[in-house]
């Protein structure tokens, strides 16, 4: 039996473990931390996916509220001439509101891109609907290839090897040069010329760059295959439009320029891969 006036050190039955609660609380405590850094990361993840998943969205809203009607061949040549009136009569705004409507276009890469393109020629000239093309098309692309990098641009890195793997280092290496020959190349779709890079750990600065100079060539050629089209449908009057009609010095150099942008991506081409070869 204790000595009376002693206290003992053993806690009376029944009392509860200060120390005991502590250690139980610091537990909580790190489990509730470890979630919710599990939690942040998971957000982080998916946070990365908001953009592309925007342009998504996007693209089925225009999809569903029938853009596409109103972007098509025969809508432009219905509204021609009211377009051209209105264009003459706010000629700052419609250019912006062009390079906006083609930036989304690329952007949600909206089958009717190269349409509009031949549409700015008709509308403001070849040479000055060309220039709104380049712009409106740089800015989608970068808009698009941002967006797509932000979402994907590690799988390659981390899931490929191989061919692929030497493929993306050698793209990387002398991007400037593919992209150039990319962009020349109308083989090519639109849309995989400016999402492929982001696969490829491009720089948005290499990309802007070589998108603004690549696209100049073929966007001058559409706006002024556009420009022709205007003058062919002049010359018709109000008469029947029928091929005879497309036979006009301007379309004759359009089909040239077009078929001189083919063969051209072929010679860059062939010049980068015996580049490599060397």
């Amino acid at each position: 039996m204790p000595t009376a006036g002693l206290k003992s050190n053993e806690p009376p039955a029944g009392a509860k473990n200060p120390t005991g609660l502590n250690a139980a609380a610091l537990r909580a405590d790190g489990d509730a931390a470890s979630a919710a850094e599990a939690g942040s990361g998971k957000r982080g993840g998916l946070t990365r996916y908001l953009p592309i998943a925007g342009l998504l969205v996007v693209f089925a809203l225009a999809s569903a509220l029938g853009l596409h009607r109103y972007l098509s061949l025969d809508a432009f040549l219905d509204s021609r001439q009211a377009l051209k009136a209105w264009v003459e009569a706010h000629w700052v705004l419609a250019g912006l509101g062009f390079i906006l409507l083609y930036a989304g276009l690329v952007a949600v890469a909206f089958p009717a891109a190269s349409l509009v393109t031949v549409a700015s020629g008709f509308l403001f000239g070849w040479f000055i609907g060309g220039a709104l093309t380049v712009i409106g098309a740089t800015l989608g692309a970068t808009v698009l290839f941002i967006a797509a990098r932000t979402a994907f641009g590690d799988i390659l890195r981390k899931k490929t090897g191989g061919a692929v793997a030497r493929f993306a280092e050698g793209f990387r290496d002398d991007a400037f040069a593919y992209l150039i020959v990319l962009r020349l190349t109308p083989a090519l779709p639109f849309f995989v010329v400016n999402v492929a890079p982001a696969f490829f750990d491009v720089s948005v600065s290499t990309y802007v760059i070589t998108t603004f100079l690549g696209i100049i060539p073929g966007s001058m050629v559409y706006a002024f295959l556009g420009s022709g089209l205007d003058q062919a449908l002049v010359n018709a009057g109000e008469g029947a439009f029928s091929i005879a009609d497309l036979v006009t010095p301007e379309m004759t150099i359009a089909f040239v320029g077009l078929a001189g942008l083919a063969i051209l991506g072929v010679l860059l081409k062939k010049t980068v891969l015996r580049k490599r070869a060397a």
